[in-house]
């Protein structure tokens, strides 16, 4: 299996996964689960140790702070990246599951596959992913990968309602912020692109957590207001985010480390500042952490620049919730990357033909495999229009 699942957030793909972890448990092999955020990996682990306790699976958790000696035996192993460099490489792994697919670059998920790997055993590949890159589409439409999606929603899910506010309208929006947590006790994220303030000269408007947050405690005097991001110590980030879920912080400012791993159901309003900054499927991810209970959400883009390409992208975001809507657009604004390499966005040229041709380009790849199937037909109706000296060989 080189498969791709894709579910929008909540939809259930981590269930998924585990049905597939339980087949190979069963099968009498080991799984791997590589999630970006020790955040998500120690989600993954609560998780999966709560579905398996019964059958006495050992589920151990491998993050960076994981000491050789204390990795142990295991027949699922689930962590950050830190298992590309820890897991063993001669243990029997026969899947590998790579959640948040687009977080990781081409080459370490394939140095997991790799290493998972034993004499000529190949493990099975579940990438897991709410909005796939553009280079995964591609993929996806020449056959390298399987595509499986889940569609559905769970019952009372209501869509995010996302806003683009100008810089006039700012004030504004911290009114409006401050009124639905004084009378709907709600929460709200509130995201930078950046830790600190850069120096250089392209990336000062672009706003810094640590300023923004005290900049924040000011505007929203008598609110509680927080900090998060990925330069705090592991306990003081698991410290902030216990203070968030029980609802003793109103406003959590953090960089986009809260994009995957975090389940507040009572959280109704991401705000995103320079969401120019981000990508759609990392917009779609931070959207994503609100409208998770039985409340309506919003989500409000704060941009810093303009410009056709920040507006077609933030648009699509406004008009879509659905990931692989989405991810088509994402396509279509941003290009494939390339098929045969590592280039995740970025066009090259087509004689007769556009990205957006997807019915074209899958009778043109189902034509193919008939042709490698039935190669000799082919060759001889090559040769007749081309010549003996082409053929498929």
């Amino acid at each position: 299996m080189n498969r791709l699942l894709e579910g929008d957030v909540g939809s259930g793909k981590t269930v998924v996964a585990a049905v597939a972890v339980f087949t190979t448990f069963l099968s009498g092999y080991q799984s791997v689960i590589m999630a970006p955020t020790q955040i998500l990996a120690s989600q993954h682990f609560d998780t999966l140790s709560k579905l398996f306790e019964k059958y006495k699976i050992r589920v151990k958790l491998v993050t960076s702070t994981t000491k050789n000696g204390d990795i142990g035996r295991a027949d699922v192993y689930i962590g950050t990246h830190a298992l590309i460099h820890r897991i063993v490489e001669n243990e029997s792994v026969a899947l590998v599951v790579i959640d948040e697919q687009h977080r990781f670059g081409v080459e370490q998920r394939t140095l997991l596959v790799k290493k998972s790997g034993k004499g000529n055993r190949i493990p099975h590949v579940l990438t897991m992913t709410a909005t796939p890159i553009p280079r995964t589409i591609a993929l996806t439409v020449y056959g390298d990968l399987g595509l499986s999606i889940l569609k559905e929603m769970p019952k009372g899910r209501m869509p995010v309602t996302t806003w683009i506010v100008p810089s006039e309208k700012r004030d504004a929006s911290y009114k409006w912020i401050k009124e639905q947590i004084s009378k709907l006790h709600t929460q709200v994220f509130y995201i930078c692109p950046l830790i600190e303030e850069s120096e250089y000269e392209t990336m000062k408007d672009v706003k810094a957590v640590v300023k923004e947050f005290e900049n924040l405690k000011k505007i929203f005097k008598g609110y509680k207001v927080d900090l998060l991001h990925g330069k705090l110590k592991n306990d003081e980030k698991d410290l902030a985010i216990k203070r968030f879920k029980s609802g003793e912080t109103d406003i959590l400012v953090s960089t986009p480390v809260v994009e995957v791993g975090i389940d507040i159901k009572n959280a109704t309003i991401m705000v995103i500042e320079a969401p120019e900054r981000f990508g759609l499927a990392q917009l779609h991810q931070l959207r994503g952490r609100v409208g998770r209970g039985d409340k309506k959400s919003y989500c409000l883009l704060m941009p810093t620049t303009g410009g056709e390409y920040v507006s077609k992208r933030l648009n699509a975001l406004k008009q879509h919730n659905s990931g692989f809507e989405l991810a088509e657009i994402d396509l279509t604004i941003r290009g494939p990357g390339e098929i045969f390499g590592t280039t995740q966005h970025g066009f090259f040229e087509l004689k007769n033909a556009s990205w957006g041709d997807s019915e074209l380009i899958k009778i043109t790849k189902d034509f193919a495999d008939k042709i490698i199937k039935n190669r000799s037909k082919y060759n001889t109706i090559i040769e007749h229009f081309l010549g003996k000296n082409v053929s498929l060989n």
